[in-house]
């Protein structure tokens, strides 16, 4: 049984809008954008719903109001929910009506100007429309109209038919290529890639466009569609596509060129050779294909010093050089159009040398140094049977200039031989017994550029081709392959490709067009600081707000708009942005260094706070919350538990004595515990290997009195027996004081909040705790 999906009866006649980005907003595939009244007339004609309400519909209903059941019974037998279901996807037909042709195409968006419709460039070729068919860019509010003018007035442009259709899902297709040679591995993922971002539908005879990683085109003739018919759906459907020849020489031809693809594929004795990871203590051999990169990176390197990165290219050959940090705002591999440093020149000994200073400002979060060896090849021209250009890489730590192993040279030059005398033309040292002859053969031979000093033979063909730029006086060369190349790279227009054919981002030269793809391109690829994925910066380089706004905030519009998300505070529990998270742990740590420090239990032994830590790192929570030490001799509860009666005692005489009973039974029976290791506790001494203090009261008691007497002096500390987990927090805590940098009062509140967890202890201590100051 045939799936007959339902169609909506809608069509309209829109004229065509100017594709300019503003416009068309970088539509790609098959996709269109139709304006707001479209999408209301498509709802208007969308099939309706009706689903009965079985229950009461106020905010507030009280069963036990007479009235407000009456009404709403009265409401439930009115009221009849009705929505309206749009198909998805959408899909229309499009009408070329001045010659006839047809397409089908996706929505992206309902954000078109009224009774106008824009187009991909995939479907403006598809339907055959002309430059002159499409109407002029609107006409800005601030433009003066003359009145008077005898122009004839400008049409308004071709209309093209829209009509609603829906398509059934795709199960087949079969695409012919237009051209021989293509081989699958180079356009397979990417033709997978187009069709599942980019299409929505697919047309029976259009023709497919996809564009490869080196620039080139692949082109497709859709030749058969199943369900047969003149379209199908691609969206949430397995397609099956099948890839045929248009006719045997055709397959021929391809069959030749993938295998001498295959011959000089990268690794092989006459292909590129394969990147790798190189190092500053080694140089590195290797040869590139016209057109093709060799990529390399240098994780490590002295980033106290400047680097210089060496290429010495072997043979007459133009290669390029070019290199990119890898840092959170650069990911992408320099590429001829997408570099931070380059050197596109044509040196005559064959050597190219890139210096990074440290304090470069693109060297900021760098973590490797992406570096890539590129065989020039003009636009047009076939590199297939080109010999690869052999080069040796080179990356090394320098000295700066002025510095002490590099210092500058202030003196002359090195005295000339009195021996010798220097040729007036070619400016050589030439013996003065000989310079007569020397001279005469040299004027009558040679010839010296002007502008480089370069010497020539008179007709040799290096003097027939030598060339300056007289824009860029450092740009020379002596072939003609070096003065196409610097017209190419230096006076040719370049148009990003992600952005658009448009006038804004268009550039004169390619290392203009390399610094918009390093710097404000909404394509640069970035490592997004809150999804952590690489993905495009976004933004809109012509908007100087939006431009602003990321210098500013030093965040892409990508991350701006990912870090609006919101997530709880580690620390306080607030909830906070992401991209305002840096900015609430710095005011933490404004709080941190303000923090008093804890006051501590008056026990020797004690691992406590006397009024206890919050959960989120507040001092003196215990006795906020009502559980505070009860007492004015600076213990804390558990050690003043032992010492509390419920009498009335103002004078704390009654203590005095409970106190003096403690430290007498400690000094003559001991506390028992094997753990104990109190000073004044006869258990403690022996756990120690100390000698007894007093084995009887009369003998203790002299002992104790001296600590009686120091009470009041909150300096003074107390010598109780404490619990072993106490005990042992205390230990812990003065170790972890003993590295120096946090005091011992907040390691013994982190011990005691964490529960003795070491480990969890360093952590609170990084949230909570300042650090000391350096004296």
């Amino acid at each position: 049984m045939t799936f007959k999906p339902e169609q909506l009866n809608w069509s309209a006649s829109l004229r065509i809008a100017h594709p300019s980005p503003s416009a068309s907003k970088g539509l790609q595939g098959d996709k269109i954008l139709l304006p707001q009244s479209a999408l209301e007339q498509l709802l208007a004609r969308a099939p309706s719903t009706f689903t009965s309400s079985t229950s009461h519909t106020f905010t507030a209903f009280d069963p036990f109001n007479p009235y407000a059941v009456s009404d709403a019974r009265r409401e439930r037998a009115q009221y009849r929910e009705t929505s309206q279901q749009l198909p998805h996807p959408l899909m229309f037909q499009l009408v070329n009506q001045k010659n006839g042709n047809s397409v089908y195409a996706g929505i992206r968006e309902f954000s078109a100007n009224e009774g106008e419709v824009a187009l991909s460039p995939y479907l403006i070729d598809a339907l055959g429309i002309q430059h002159e068919d499409i109407q002029q860019e609107p006409m800005f509010e601030d433009e003066v109209v003359g009145l008077t003018d005898d122009e004839p007035t400008k049409t308004e442009g071709l209309r093209i038919s829209v009509k609603a259709r829906q398509l059934p899902k795709g199960t087949y297709v079969r695409l012919r290529p237009l051209e021989a040679g293509y081989n699958p591995d180079d356009w397979k993922s990417l033709l997978e890639r187009q069709l599942r971002a980019n299409f929505t539908t697919l047309t029976k005879d259009s023709i497919l466009s996809v564009h490869g990683v080196k620039g080139e085109e692949f082109r497709f003739l859709v030749d058969k569609l199943l369900p047969e018919g003149s379209g199908i759906c691609v969206v949430d459907t397995d397609l099956e596509v099948d890839i045929e020849p248009l006719n045997e020489e055709q397959a021929r031809e391809t069959l030749r060129h993938i295998a001498a693809q295959s011959q000089r594929a990268p690794g092989t004795d006459a292909g590129t050779s394969i990147g790798h990871t190189i190092d500053i203590w080694k140089q590195v051999d290797g040869q590139v294909l016209d057109g093709d990169y060799a990529d390399y990176d240098l994780p490590s390197w002295d980033k106290s010093r400047p680097v210089a990165i060496e290429l010495t290219i072997h043979g007459d050959h133009e290669v390029d050089l070019f290199v990119s940090p890898k840092s959170n705002r650069q990911r992408a591999l320099p590429r001829d159009t997408e570099h931070v440093f380059g050197d596109f020149s044509s040196p005559k000994d064959g050597l190219k040398r890139i210096v990074i200073q440290p304090t470069n400002a693109e060297l900021e979060g760098a973590e490797a140094l992406l570096v890539s060896v590129h065989g020039f090849c003009l636009p047009g021209k076939d590199a297939v049977g080109s010999v690869p250009a052999k080069y040796t890489l080179r990356a090394k730590a320098v000295d700066a200039q002025g510095s002490v192993t590099a210092p500058i040279d202030l003196s002359s030059s090195a005295p000339k031989s009195t021996t010798e005398e220097q040729c007036r033309n070619c400016h050589q040292m030439v013996p003065k017994q000989t310079i007569v002859l020397h001279e005469n053969f040299c004027l009558r031979n040679n010839i010296v550029c002007s502008q480089c000093k370069n010497v020539f033979q008179k007709k040799s063909a290096e003097w027939e081709a030598h060339w300056h730029c007289p824009v860029h006086p450092e740009a020379y060369g002596s072939s003609m392959l070096s003065r196409s190349k610097h017209d190419y790279v230096q006076h040719t227009a370049h148009t990003c490709t992600a952005c658009g054919p448009s006038s804004p981002f268009t550039f004169p030269s390619l290392p203009e067009l390399a610094r918009h793809a390093t710097t404000n391109c909404p394509h640069k690829l970035i490592l997004c600081q809150f999804c952590h994925l690489e993905v495009p910066q976004e933004g809109d380089p012509l908007d100087p707000s939006s431009e602003a706004e990321t210098v500013l905030s030093g965040l892409t519009a990508h991350e701006r708009a990912d870090g609006g998300r919101t997530t709880d505070c580690h620390l306080c529990g607030s909830i906070v942005r992401l991209r305002d998270m840096a900015a609430h742990v710095a005011h933490h740590e404004l709080d941190k260094a303000q923090k008093p420090k804890p006051e501590l239990c008056r026990g020797e032994l004690c691992g406590r706070t006397l009024h206890g830590i919050g959960p989120r790192g507040q001092v003196n929570g215990g006795t906020q919350m009502g559980q505070g030490p009860g007492n004015s001799l600076g213990l804390c509860s558990l050690c003043f538990a032992p010492l509390y009666v419920n009498m009335h005692d103002p004078e704390g005489k009654s203590l005095c004595r409970r106190i003096e009973r403690r430290y007498l039974a400690q000094l003559t029976a001991g506390c028992g515990k094997k753990w104990c290791q109190n000073e004044w506790c006869k258990t403690g001494r022996a756990n120690r290997g100390l000698e007894a203090l007093g084995t009887s009261v009369s003998t203790a008691l002299p002992l104790v009195k001296p600590l009686l007497e120091a009470i009041t002096d909150h300096s003074q500390r107390m010598h109780f027996c404490v619990d072993e987990a106490s005990q042992r927090r205390k230990k812990t805590a003065e170790i972890l004081a003993a590295e120096g940098v946090w005091d011992l009062e907040w390691c013994i509140a982190a011990m005691e909040a964490e529960g003795g967890n070491l480990s969890k202890a360093r952590g609170w201590l990084a949230d909570w705790a300042p650090t000391k100051v350096p004296k």
